[in-house]
């Protein structure tokens, strides 16, 4: 570039980005730059200010009164039965308040180094405290030391505000604030303190520090030492977590760390924080409870039930040992009380063994409220294992309106009286057979026939006719959620089940098809004064005509079966039998079962029992052939004639109509019901047994007569064209009548179901004793 060229490039501001007028221009406009942008910042921190500041002022004017009843009073939740009468309130301790000055100097040092470092400093609530805590969320590096609240802030919620995941909002927070600083204005600093010394869960059932003491090491607040005041102060954070009984070795690590923050708040030395953490834990720890034993005794009438509540109201977000809550339950009282009298006396049941279990769940068909519940027999424990909630035993056959027949009925319109074949099964691809309990097999029956008397390959023909997407799609709705890929044919005759998903599945059955979640709940009064009603959640599972249907044919079950024991003139009631037996090679009698089922239901309540040992497997811990098998049918007796007829329930026992979508016709003699309008696919019996007999023909022609096929009176009365009067005489052949003159299978019950995982020496699946295939290959015990 020539001089000339150059001097014009330099001269030229556009041509030359560095000249001095250039530079002056980015200057200026940098210096805009800036200026605008620090006066759009404070215009929006203004703004933020005024804004922040105006919803503030709105959320507290709403905030809730604390009084000073409110303050002195307990964190701990009632739970109150249907009439409003508290059954049980969460603590198993009684509440000692201590007063002031009985807090000793050293507890009050210790509670603060560890919640709350600049107590007497902040008026109730600390900016940077908070500042502190939100940079530590970040970095991590909090030590588990400081939370955002002060201690003020814990008292108020303590006070007025629950621990639900609802109430974690911005204008909780901001009320939160609002009523701290306010109560700091009324209250002094140590006030304040003692008052939540006094009002805070420290763990097992107990509130207060005061109690605390007495409870850990059975010492008043003053004669505790530096390691145990540590211990104290330390609990409210995580009480389960920090237990020193269940957890020392986190218990002992929380100690530390109180001692560690009250060394840093020069409140003890560092020798001594040293000497201090080498006491063990253990040192003067109480074993003995017998205030808490006592308070545990009164509560095991309905342990279930307050085991279940608790659990549902933490579902929803709740923590029931802080939020001091009033919670209105579903409770029958009378009801609950009557269920344990049966399940631990033996007035109307005879239980052979203290080891033997009960369950039971009582839910109202109309709107799913659990009315009753009881988890065990014999509880040596309070809040133990609730069998009414396990999921992990066999139904036997009452899996077979869920699985097999309900579904046939709503996908495929079969009416009662569809024609089945009880006729030699195995399943498909393997060598397994299947039998009943009786190894008989009686040929054509009708549904309702194969329903009432429980025949296991009627039910698994229903349940190929319907298929697994259908047979999954029925039970998800009735709230056992299953996927099709998991169902096998052996589900046909037993699944995993509750009696809480029993007896809320089966009052769909009775209340004309309509699913309810079974809850405990009906209200929550919140300390700030919020109430919260529970509404019953239902949702259409299944056709009118479906619940009515398989209530037709569940009535037969009380009536045509060995459950006629339940069967009474003064209210009208259906329901299903289910037995779960064992392997052929079991070290068991003939005969024996591990699970015994009796579901069933009035239009005033539902009830499901189940009976059997912990451990099935353990020898003696069977259930033996006759009276044993008895008992989840008799405990549902005595349980349901109590609801019906001493008048603690407005009881209804009249019997079922049917919808204008089911027509009544005769069919075989008998009264049966379908579908109005309805196509479906029905063989008939007598088509069936021409195919029988032709199959019989063929088996006799090479001689094997061992596979002739017996024919159910029903059947052979209806083909025939005779009187079905007979048939009384005729099947008593297949009962022996125990002590007490009932008529039983001669060897067990006659539902069938999947049971423990287990090998068949035989390849059978029957009523007592088999096995099934199952996704893995494997085989599983089935029986009636």
């Amino acid at each position: 570039m020539s001089d000339e060229s150059s001097r014009v490039s330099r001269q030229d501001p556009k041509k030359n980005p560095n000249s001095r007028s250039q530079r002056q221009k980015k200057t200026n406009n940098s210096k805009h730059y800036w200026r605008n942008g620090i006066i759009t910042v404070a215009v929006v921190g203004v703004l933020g200010v005024t804004v922040g500041a105006g919803m503030f002022t709105y959320y507290a004017s709403s905030a809730p009164k604390i009084t000073d009843s409110a303050l002195r009073g307990t964190s701990q939740t009632q739970l109150l039965d249907s009439s409003g009468k508290v059954f049980y309130t969460t603590g198993n301790q009684t509440r000692e308040v201590a007063k002031e000055s009985e807090i000793p100097d050293s507890l009050k040092e210790a509670v603060v180094s560890i919640e709350d470092k600049r107590f007497y400093k902040h008026h109730g609530v600390d900016p940077r405290r908070i500042l502190g805590a939100t940079f530590a969320n970040f970095t991590g590096s909090s030590l588990g030391l400081q939370g955002g609240s002060t201690l003020t802030q814990q008292l108020v919620k303590l006070t007025v505000f629950s621990t639900s995941s609802a109430d974690q909002t911005l204008k909780r927070k901001a009320q939160e604030a609002y009523l701290a600083v306010n109560l700091e204005k009324k209250y002094s600093k140590d006030q304040i303190l003692t008052l939540y010394m006094n009002k805070v869960y420290m763990g097992n059932g107990v509130y207060g520090m005061k109690t605390a003491a007495e409870y850990y090491f059975g010492k008043p607040l003053d004669k505790l030492s530096t390691p145990q005041i540590a211990l104290i102060a330390g609990l409210p954070q995580s009480p389960s977590g920090y237990d020193p009984y269940t957890n020392p070795k986190g218990a002992k690590t929380r100690r530390d760390t109180v001692l560690t923050a009250m060394k840093e708040n020069n409140v003890i030395s560092a020798k001594q924080l040293e000497e201090y953490k080498k006491v063990p834990l253990s040192s003067g720890l109480q074993i003995d409870h017998p205030d808490s034993e006592k308070s545990a005794e009164s509560a095991k009438i309905s342990d279930a039930y307050i085991s279940s509540t608790l659990s549902e109201l933490q579902k929803m977000g709740y923590d029931p040992t802080k939020d001091g809550l009033k919670v209105h339950t579903n409770l029958n009282l009378d009801v609950q009380k009557k269920a344990y009298d049966i399940a631990n006396g033996d007035a109307e049941v005879q239980w052979p063994s203290d080891d033997l279990q009960l369950a039971m769940t009582v839910a109202n068909p109309k709107n799913g409220k659990v009315i009753a519940q009881i988890g065990g027999r014999k509880n040596d424990t309070t809040f133990g294992l609730n069998r009414a909630q396990q999921t992990t035993r066999s139904s036997g056959s009452t899996a077979k309106p869920l699985v097999d027949y309900g579904p046939a009925v709503e996908h495929l319109n079969w009416p009662t009286y569809r024609a089945l074949n009880d006729t030699p099964y195995t399943y498909p691809g393997t060598n397994t057979k299947v039998y009943d309990f009786d190894h008989k097999f009686d040929g054509p029956m009708t549904m309702r026939h194969a329903v009432a008397q429980s025949r296991n390959i009627p039910a698994i023909r229903a349940y190929e006719a319907v298929g697994s997407k259908d047979a999954a799609d029925f039970m998800t709705k009735l709230g056992i959620k299953t996927k099709a890929e998991n169902l096998v044919p052996s589900n046909a005759i037993g699944i995993d089940v509750s009696t809480e998903q029993e007896a809320a599945a089966y009052s769909a059955f009775e209340n004309g098809g309509t699913y309810y979640k079974p809850y405990y709940v009906s209200s929550i009064s919140e300390q700030n004064g919020d109430v919260k009603d529970i509404k019953p959640v239902g949702q259409r599972a299944m056709k009118t005509s479906t619940a009515f249907l398989l209530t037709s044919m569940m009535k037969s079950v009380v009536t045509d079966s060995y459950a006629n024991i339940v069967n009474t003139p003064e209210y009208a009631q259906a329901g299903k039998t289910g037995t779960t037996g064992y392997a052929d090679d079991a070290k068991v009698p003939d005969g024996a079962a591990s699970d015994t089922w009796f579901t069933g239901y009035t239009k005033t309540a539902t009830i499901s029992s189940w009976t059997g040992y912990d451990e099935p497997n353990t020898p003696g811990h069977y259930l033996a052939s006759g009276d044993d098998q008895m008992l989840a049918l008799q405990s549902y007796k005595a349980l349901m004639n109590y609801i019906m007829t001493s008048g603690v329930i407005d009881a209804d026992g009249s019997d079922w109509t049917a919808p204008s979508s089911v027509k009544e016709v005769n069919k075989y003699g008998k009264q049966e019901f379908e579908v109005r309008g309805a196509s479906f696919k029905d063989p008939g019996l007598a088509k069936l047994q021409a195919q029988d007999d032709g199959k019989q023909s063929s088996s006799n022609s090479i001689g094997n007569s061992s596979s002739s096929t017996i024919l159910n009176p029903d059947t052979r009365d209806a083909i025939r064209g005779e009187s079905s009067s007979s048939r009384q005489t005729e099947s008593s052949s297949q009962q022996t009548i125990t002590n007490d003159g009932q008529a039983m299978p001669a060897t067990s019950s006659s539902a069938a179901s999947v049971g423990q995982p287990a090998s068949s020496s035989s390849g059978t699946v029957n009523e007592q004793q088999s096995s099934a295939p199952t996704n893995n290959g494997s085989s599983g015990t089935a029986t009636q």
